[in-house]
């Protein structure tokens, strides 16, 4: 406590979070007058790294900006550079692809659910401790991100920066018998991942809601994760009695008109807005957006977890929830995996030649926590003179910061003896761990000049 009676909370080190963050929070006369989440992860220019690069080299060198979603940046950088080369990549070779992707899905909803934040719902500071009480659920997500690694080993070549991904397609593609026992695992795991869900659904969740713009990728017919369009939900304002969400979509084309980055200071990350508001991608959004599409047997999961109706449009805004949202997930990537894997016949090559050109494109895809969107430009020979990311924590940053604001609000306004700053702290590592940020993808946003001799 200062003289001036202002309280500052300062919370060095957030544990549970891929990458390195903090937190400054100031108190003043009982009313939150500052709130930051502040990135440190010193810069790490892939974006300068790409300039001067062949166009081929984008899939595997934006990989390394993430070992858990590693085939986020992979399959963004390829559509983005196909895009610019005039390709499509479709049939058996894109229905590969969204089975690699949903591997990843699995293996990274999984990881975040058992390992990162069910501990908080059982006042246990690891999962080691959680396992100590309750061994069975996460064993059972352990089963569950290993059936998501072998998805992304049989495809990829390994499960961590997978090396058989390339522009096109894939250096070699799988045989039928090679995805039968693979298959077999996604099929053993599939009543551990509804088992989850009836877990976390459980779990005591408190009052809490966020207020601000979801953004996800819509595709009309199937739950969006490679293709489709960015898509914003709007909240009712409150205005109007009964007022429903509102939602616009936007060209990908557009995507850097309504999504503007800037810097701030305290942070190495670029913070994002969306059209001027605060904005937030990833598993809240997406089922806002595209619940209704989900797997009939993810959807019925949802009902039976009392997220609501997805086929009527059912909207969670409790961030606490996003756990049991991540589940129902994990159940449609599974499900999904196995109709592709069913109906998949050997395409006649393994890739599709994307020759250069001088020319520019973007495309965004739904890694698992949010938005991911890439812009590249080549020149003739295919030598990279631009390149932009924004991964999906750089855009939920804001919406992060108010959403802790407006939860150590409401507990300095409840009666009652005042937090302590071990309670706030508690509270404040909960809910940035409810939003899975990936610190590290945030944090190359500097410019960089590299003379290649």
């Amino acid at each position: 406590m200062s003289h001036r009676g202002e309280r500052i909370l300062r919370l060095d080190a957030l544990a549970r979070v891929e990458g390195e963050g903090a937190l400054h929070l100031a108190i003043g006369d009982g009313e939150v007058t500052d709130t930051r989440l502040r990135i440190y992860e010193p810069p790490r220019f892939f974006e300068a790294f790409l300039i001067g690069r062949g166009h081929t080299e984008p899939p595997d060198i934006t990989s390394r900006i993430c070992g858990i979603c590693p085939v986020a940046y992979q399959m963004t950088a390829c559509q983005a550079i196909e895009a610019a080369c005039g390709v499509t990549v479709d049939g058996q070779l894109a229905e590969l692809r969204r089975l690699l992707y949903y591997g990843e899905w699995i293996e990274s909803q999984s990881l975040h659910i058992h390992l990162l934040h069910a501990p908080d719902f059982h006042g246990h500071p690891s999962a080691v401790e959680l396992a100590r009480e309750q061994r069975g659920p996460v064993e059972r997500g352990l089963r569950i991100k290993q059936a998501g690694n072998a998805v992304m080993e049989l495809l990829g070549g390994r499960a961590i920066h997978p090396v058989n991904v390339r522009l096109g397609g894939f250096y070699r593609v799988p045989t039928r018998s090679e995805l039968a026992p693979l298959a077999e695992q996604l099929r053993r795991v599939r009543d551990d991942a509804l088992e989850t869900v009836r877990w976390v659904a459980g779990f005591d969740f408190p009052d809490a809601e966020i207020d601000c713009e979801l953004l996800a990728m819509q595709e009309s017919g199937r739950y969006a994760i490679d293709s489709g369009a960015p898509t914003v939900l709007s909240p009712a304002d409150g205005t109007t009695p009964n007022q429903a969400n509102s939602q616009r979509r936007f060209p990908v084309g557009e995507f850097e008109q309504h999504v503007v980055e800037e810097h701030v200071p305290h942070s190495t990350a670029l913070r994002s807005s969306l059209d001027g508001r605060r904005h937030l991608t990833g598993s809240l959004a997406r089922y806002a957006i595209s619940g209704r599409w989900l797997h009939l047997t993810a959807a019925e999961a949802a009902r039976a977890a009392g997220l609501g109706d997805p086929a009527t449009g059912a909207v969670c805004r409790n961030p606490f929830r996003s756990i049991v949202v991540r589940a129902v997930e994990v159940v449609h990537a599974v499900e999904e995996a196995l109709h592709i894997i069913g109906a998949y016949e050997p395409p006649p090559r393994p890739h599709v030649d994307v020759a250069p050109r001088a020319a520019e494109g973007c495309a965004a895809t739904e890694a698992p926590r949010g938005l991911l969107y890439h812009r590249y430009a080549m020149d003739a020979d295919g030598t990279l003179t631009f390149a932009r990311i924004v991964p999906p924590t750089a855009q939920n940053q804001a919406a992060i910061e108010e959403d802790l604001r407006r939860l150590v609000q409401a507990r300095l306004d409840r009666p009652g003896d005042p937090p302590t700053d071990e309670e706030l702290t508690g509270l404040c590592e909960r809910a940035v761990r409810n939003h899975d940020p990936c610190i590290s993808c945030s944090a190359h946003f500097l410019d960089l000049t590299v003379d290649r001799a």
